[in-house]
């Protein structure tokens, strides 16, 4: 059962990854990297900052401990427990991958930290912006995007990916409950102006 699992997300990886064009390329590359996104990391601080005024640190921590916990999941335990190879050091898709200019990320893949990282930070930012800011549904369409990159880039398989999200998903709904009362409390005090 294990072995037929992994052999589909090996096939849907190969036929993802084959609809890449040239010029895609160093667009994907480039996309892919975190601080690239720093334009939006400093709107959704704007944001936090509006929302929660002086008490902008908290909604801050709980995206520092959301993220922690994300990476420290997919990076510091499951990819060195799993030791699943990336798509791009697996010699078995050797020649069968489409690589750009040579990136190939760490040697273990299992699970997307990106994916993790990105959908975490997204249904957290959802969670506590939704009511006062509802075109914040559109940081999923982000999150995903990232994901995205990662099969492009031929450095995930499509479960590295899956099992990121679920953790990051999981990661933010947990934080988000764990504050969910001092949060409220706080908007409730200071109503955004605007």
């Amino acid at each position: 059962m294990l072995r037929k699992l992994l052999e589909a997300d090996q096939e849907l990886l190969l036929a993802i990854n084959k609809w890449h064009a040239p010029w895609l390329d160093p667009v994907m590359l480039l996309l892919t990297k975190t601080l690239v996104w720093l334009p939006l990391y400093l709107l959704l601080l704007y944001a936090v900052i509006k929302v929660y005024k002086k008490r902008f640190w908290i909604p801050l921590l709980a995206v520092a401990v959301t993220l922690t916990l994300t990476d420290r999941i997919t990076s510091g335990w499951m990819k060195p427990y799993f030791a699943r190879l990336r798509p791009s050091h697996n010699p078995e898709l050797a020649g069968k991958l489409h690589l750009v200019d040579g990136y190939t990320g760490g040697l273990y893949g299992f699970a997307s930290s990106h994916a993790a990282n990105s959908f975490g930070v997204a249904l957290l930012l959802w969670l506590l912006f939704h009511k006062f800011f509802p075109q914040t549904a559109w940081l999923f369409a982000w999150a995903l995007f990232m994901s995205y990159t990662r099969l492009y880039l031929g450095v995930h398989y499509p479960g590295d990916i899956l099992v990121g999200a679920v953790t990051g998903l999981l990661c933010a709904t947990t934080v988000y409950h764990f504050l969910k009362s001092r949060l409220t409390r706080l908007t409730e005090d200071e109503p955004v102006k605007g």
